[in-house]
């Protein structure tokens, strides 16, 4: 995407569209007072995820018609950008590798754990669910927010700003889900270095949306394998070893970065 197509962009307006949109969904989530019929039990305020891609579809629309609206849709797709495709080695297997280690953690560290209890047969549902949700999510995270951003701020700090407006936007349907504060404020700073690494894959695959969402429905389908909702999963210990990963690949593609060639005003 060129820097005049993203001049024309509003992050902001974007931000504030999605808070605006998901007011209903945690009115409707607090009247409810329960979890959705479904086997892993999300709160109704959960149904927001249409929020980003519906606030980004208002957008483009506003700036460019129908036109905006098309290349926005076909970017959830755009696969092709992949190159070289063994991107695809990380978007798919990063994410389940450290929550096994994040498991072994947990295991070391003498926390209250139950045994995985993984059904494979759920996995392919999990899967087709979670890219249906991520897509919805990143069409406006990605697809629409994190460019300008970046041209304004550099990579690292947009992924960061991105990541705070992200994980703050999670924490209604936390609390309606009856998490505790430990575990909000843990989930809250994982939502965080994951922006982090969702941006690197992003910039690093031709900046591809399809990159991200697969990458955001890896997430969602590691944690509901592995950790099943009757499981002790602390995200803080998913979120020091995320965050130790996001250093890491820091460095070791500090050349490819975006963020460390561009000025971050």
């Amino acid at each position: 995407m060129n820097a005049s197509a993203s001049s024309k962009k509003s992050p902001l307006l974007f931000f504030v569209l999605v808070f605006a949109l998901s007011i209903p969904f945690w009115l409707i989530g607090a009247a409810a007072r329960g979890g959705l019929p479904l086997p892993i039990n999300l709160p109704v305020g959960a149904l927001m995820f249409v929020c980003p891609l519906i606030a980004a579809l208002i957008l483009v629309y506003r700036e460019d018609k129908l036109c905006g609206v098309r290349k926005l849709l076909k970017r959830v797709f755009d696969y092709a950008r992949i190159k070289p495709k063994i991107w695809y080695l990380p978007i798919i297997f990063l994410l389940p590798i450290i929550y096994l280690m994040s498991y072994w953690a947990m295991r070391l560290m003498g926390l209250p754990l139950q045994r995985p209890r993984i059904s494979f047969m759920m996995i392919p549902i999990f899967f087709v669910l979670f890219f249906v949700t991520a897509a919805c999510e990143e069409a406006g995270w990605m697809g629409y927010a994190i460019d300008p951003m970046q041209d304004r701020w550099g990579a690292l700090k947009a992924s960061i700003i991105l990541g705070l407006a992200w994980s703050i936007w999670h924490v209604v349907p936390d609390i309606q889900a009856h998490q505790t504060w430990a575990f909000i404020a843990g989930q809250r700073f994982y939502s965080v270095v994951l922006r982090i690494l969702i941006v690197w894959l992003y910039n690093n695959t031709g900046k591809s949306v399809f990159a991200a969402i697969l990458f955001h429905d890896m997430d969602n389908v590691s944690v509901y394998s592995l950790f099943p909702n009757d499981s002790n999963y602390n995200p803080a210990v998913t979120g020091v070893l995320t965050a130790i990963v996001a250093v890491i690949v820091t460095f070791l593609f500090k050349k490819r970065w975006i963020w460390l060639e561009q000025q971050i005003f």
